[in-house]
């Protein structure tokens, strides 16, 4: 089995979390291949970065997203950017990689963008 980075894993379960309507236990749709204990610690790791919230259920808690889950990936995208020695190359890397839909759905929002400062 491959390991996952735990930033991936941390997306994933904010993924599932953005998803739902309502708090989620580890047992319910977070369960899955990683242990409960492994998303466990996830979970805690996103409260005390402020990004879950949780309520008491039974002797464990439920848990549901706080912050806007396409604000997050954004924020991610910047950091890598702003790292980059060369941030032209890393967005020309990101935009071959699209599926035709992505690319689609992106010149849509960069035609909506220039449409906006019009």
């Amino acid at each position: 089995m491959t390991r996952r980075k735990l930033g991936q894993l941390e997306a994933e379960v904010l993924a599932v979390l953005a998803g739902a309507d309502a708090f989620l236990s580890t047992g319910e749709r977070l369960g899955g291949a990683p242990a409960h204990t492994t998303i466990n610690t996830i979970l805690f790791r996103l409260l005390d970065k402020g990004l879950v919230i949780r309520e008491r259920r039974g002797r464990g808690f439920a848990y549901r997203l706080t912050a806007n889950e396409s604000g997050l990936a954004a924020e991610r995208m910047f950091g890598h950017l702003r790292l980059a020695h060369d941030p032209s190359d890393v967005l020309s890397h990101f935009v071959h990689g699209l599926s035709p839909a992505e690319e689609a759905a992106l010149r849509a929002v960069l035609r909506a963008v220039l449409d906006d400062r019009s």
